[in-house]
């Protein structure tokens, strides 16, 4: 019997695959993937996986690929070149160790780097969007190895081509172009400068601004620590809600008189907060409290945990009595953030 995906994922929960593959260099990853007839899923750190108990019904590819390659180019820049299984929290402390600014804000986030362009992650001003060069794939349809540009990545707030087409595309290797530097890029999130003592827009060293997000994200149990119950989880659930002006207007209407957190969009549309929209909803931290298998982390509201001995049918259970509350007070839908295996949201 393969592995169960509670032991693949930093949520501890799930069953078994049919199949288990494992791939540790490229070549065995694009073979595997191309003799996978049957339904298949791609696994590397399991940060964002929410798998279901009963398992997959299929094979899971797992990725163990290594290797990381630096060219320096024009105008300070250097490109890092690092295969899809490398762990992505180490590839940032070696970037910033080396004097590369880009990335520095994104400290902490578990998963592989394989993962970071299809999620586009972001945290603390920073996105991968911003420093991605390009991505090696394998695209599944026409069973090719290509090179895809930035631009040809569908690169959005959570979002890229590559999870709108899910199955079609299996990231091999990312390409980012960073900037030789001892201070890391402009601050650009409120909680990140006051933490760093600076202005909003100001620059810190590369050190201290990594420093910075890793004591922020350890507060909010956001950094995978077998001592903290409270990082069982994976990482934000929700994404938070990008509404057209219209659509904002009315959910202000409903929190009146609070007035929702907003951030403009370049399309015109508003970002708010899906942490602030849950605690007013009536979802507190470390709900609903023992003796639930599973609830809302203590240090941060969009965290859901498994709490020992949980199940994906808990856990998907809460998240939908969340995003329930959240519609029925305010009108406005929630999306989670992980990828949901064998459950329908």
């Amino acid at each position: 019997m393969p592995a169960a995906f509670s032991e693949l994922t930093t949520l501890r929960l799930g069953g078994p695959p049919a199949r288990l593959v494992e791939a540790p260099d490229e070549e065995a990853l694009v073979a595997a993937v191309r003799e996978t007839e049957e339904p298949m899923l791609v696994v590397a750190g399991g940060s964002n996986l929410v798998v279901a108990d009963a398992g997959f019904d299929g094979t899971a590819v797992r990725v163990l690929t290594r290797g990381v390659t630096l060219q320096r180019r024009d105008a300070g820049v250097v490109r890092v070149t690092a295969q899809a299984g490398e762990d992505w929290d180490a590839l940032v402390a070696a970037c910033v160790a080396d004097g590369l600014a880009g990335v520095e804000c994104l400290a902490g986030i578990p998963g592989s780097v394989g993962a970071t362009p299809i999620q586009n992650v972001g945290a603390y001003g920073q996105e991968v969007a911003q420093t991605v060069a390009s991505v090696r794939v394998l695209d599944r349809r026409t069973g090719e190895v290509c090179q895809l540009a930035a631009a040809d990545c569908g690169f959005g707030y959570r979002t890229s081509a590559f999870k709108r087409d899910p199955g079609r595309w299996v990231v091999l290797a990312v390409a980012f172009d960073l900037h030789a530097s001892g201070a890391g890029r402009p601050v650009a999130y409120a909680e990140l400068a006051r933490a760093l003592g600076i202005e909003l827009g100001a620059a810190a060293p590369l050190a201290a601004t990594r420093d910075a997000v890793l004591a922020l994200r350890r507060g909010k149990g956001m950094v995978v620590d077998p001592a903290d119950p409270d990082s069982v989880s994976a990482g934000s659930f929700f994404t938070n809600p990008v509404l057209t002006p219209e659509a904002f207007e009315a959910l202000a209407a409903r929190a009146a008189p609070e007035r929702p957190p907003s951030w403009p969009e370049a399309d015109g549309r508003v970002k708010t907060s899906a942490a602030w929209l849950i605690q007013r909803a009536g979802f507190e931290r470390g709900h609903p409290g023992p003796p639930s298998r599973v609830g809302i982390s203590a240090k941060h509201t969009l965290a859901l945990v498994n709490r020992g001995g949980a199940t994906t049918a808990e856990l998907v259970a809460l998240a939908r009595e969340i995003a329930g509350g959240v519609r029925e007070r305010f009108g406005v839908h929630l999306s989670p953030e992980p990828v949901l295996v064998a459950h329908d949201w």
